[in-house]
């Protein structure tokens, strides 16, 4: 009490006020700041995983952005090929009212001929024009491109989805174990007996009664069912076959379907009293004689070792890595072919993280009139003036297949940008949304002040520093006690 040179209560009072002040530095800064943590530190552990959490959240706001982006290019998409839509179905007007030939004369075919001209030319502008932000649509640029198909072998190729992931291009093999069939039935000549048969023939098309005479030959009755094969959508050809149980072949009529698969059937059905009229299978074996039904086969056959859906000819294989529509030739039987996807497709970063498994891919076909429709029915251009399919070279019902299968291309499009729009685009923004407000609120739990723990520390420590401030006063004054030892 006595000693002057140092004054230790002065210096813990110092001390013990440094600390305060310090403290109350840290309450004013978490304060005017809104964080908890300005500095690494102070929260070193907080401050590494709130800084991740923050890279997570910009993240996935851009993933939403780009999720929004893509709704807007696929809106932007459809309403072009709405438009299309439209123009299919004006031309598929003009073609029905053509084919009215008796009512209509050839000058008002011409003039539905430059209209068909004039639509088939707006759809090809507009795929060639139709943009987002300078990025083509509909020119076939968003499309996948393929390599090494044999056309001898797949009439058409479509590649709907792709994930190339670091792939440069992606392998595709198709090895088909069964082949399509249409619906056969045989007719062997020389059996119609001495009774005239009435029949009723049908097909997917529609049915039609026959009657053949006991003198009707093979080359009659594969002429009279011909001569209806847009009725029935059956067609017969005069060939020979092996028939049962003999090594040898016999001359005589094969009914068979228009189309291939399980759709197509080839009915013959024998009016009541009518004389005998013996079929048989495609095996040789006899049918029923009250009613001779053969239907088609699908094609069977996987793709890339998975299982595909067949119906008819055509293929599909629906999977994360590939979404693929395959038409097979009508001469490909059980036999195997491959080709490469090389590239294209319309690419959607979708999640926070560049990877595959974040990521969604949509082809978009060309829209030109060349590349609308395929190599079975035609394609739009043939259409046109000077085209296979023009309304002056009559083939009216050809030209209907042709738009039938347009519009279908063109709806199926639409569907599926839609369907990609819904399940895919909105759902990931809904669920992006979610994922932000939960990384925010972890983040701001680690980062963000609690203002009502904060204020209570300010007060504590601004009582601490004026209570501190206050006995360093004292500290110092009682060394002035000193003085009443020397007598002063």
């Amino acid at each position: 009490m006595g000693r002057i040179n140092t004054n230790i209560p002065a210096v813990n009072a110092g001390f013990q006020l440094g600390r305060n002040q310090a403290a109350l530095g840290v309450s004013l800064r978490r304060l005017s700041s809104g964080l908890r943590i300005n500095r690494g530190a102070d929260n070193p552990a907080g401050l590494i995983v709130s800084e991740r959490l923050r890279s997570e959240i910009s993240a996935t706001r851009q993933a939403v952005d780009n999720s929004e982006r893509a709704i807007n290019v696929i809106s932007t998409t459809e309403s072009a090929l709405n438009e299309i839509s439209a123009m299919m179905q004006d031309i598929q007007g003009l073609i029905v009212e053509a084919a009215n030939t008796g009512a209509f004369s050839p000058a008002e075919m011409d003039a539905n001929q430059l209209q068909i001209d004039s639509a088939i030319d707006s759809i090809t502008r507009i795929a060639n024009t139709a943009t987002f932000a300078g990025r083509k649509l509909l020119d076939g640029s968003l499309g996948y491109f393929t390599s090494g198909v044999d056309t001898a072998a797949l009439a058409n190729v479509s590649v709907l989805e792709g994930n190339f992931g670091t792939r440069s291009f992606i392998p595709v093999a198709v090895d088909v174990s069964q082949s399509a069939l249409q619906g056969e039935l045989h007719f062997p000549a020389g059996t119609t007996g001495s009774q005239t048969v009435n029949l009723d023939l049908q097909g997917a098309a529609g049915i039609v009664p026959l009657s053949f005479p006991a003198t009707t030959t093979t080359n009659q009755i594969v002429e009279a069912i011909n001569n209806i094969s847009e009725t029935t959508g059956v067609t017969a050809s005069a060939n020979a076959y092996a028939t049962p149980g003999d090594a040898t072949t016999a001359s005589g009529v094969v009914f068979l379907s228009n189309g291939y698969g399980s759709d197509a059937f080839v009915n013959v059905s024998l009016i009541d009293g009518s004389g005998p009229f013996q079929l048989q299978d495609r095996a040789g074996v006899n049918v029923d004689a009250a009613g001779k039904r053969a239907e088609g086969r699908d094609a069977v056959a996987t793709i890339n070792g998975a299982a595909t859906v067949g119906r008819g000819l055509t293929l599909n294989l629906s999977s994360f890595l590939l979404d693929v529509e395959i038409t097979l030739d009508t001469s490909f039987g059980a036999s195997n072919t491959s080709f490469a996807i090389t590239g294209g497709g319309s690419l959607y970063q979708l999640g926070p993280r560049v990877n595959i498994n974040q990521q969604e891919t949509i082809g978009i076909t060309s829209m030109q009139a060349n590349k609308l429709g395929n190599r079975l029915v035609g394609f739009l251009s043939d259409l046109s003036s000077g085209g296979s399919k023009a309304l002056n070279s009559g083939q009216f019902s050809a030209a209907s297949d042709v738009i039938d299968e347009v519009i279908t291309q063109v709806s199926v499009l639409r569907g599926r940008l839609g369907a990609f729009e819904r399940n895919k685009l909105q759902p990931n923004i809904n669920q992006l949304q979610v994922l932000v407000e939960n990384l925010t609120s972890s983040e701001s739990v680690i980062r963000d002040t609690d203002f009502a723990e904060e204020t209570t520390e300010l007060t504590r420590a601004q009582i601490l520093v004026q209570a501190g401030t206050s006995i360093l006063a004292i500290a110092n004054a009682q060394q002035q006690n000193v003085l009443s030892l020397l007598g002063g």
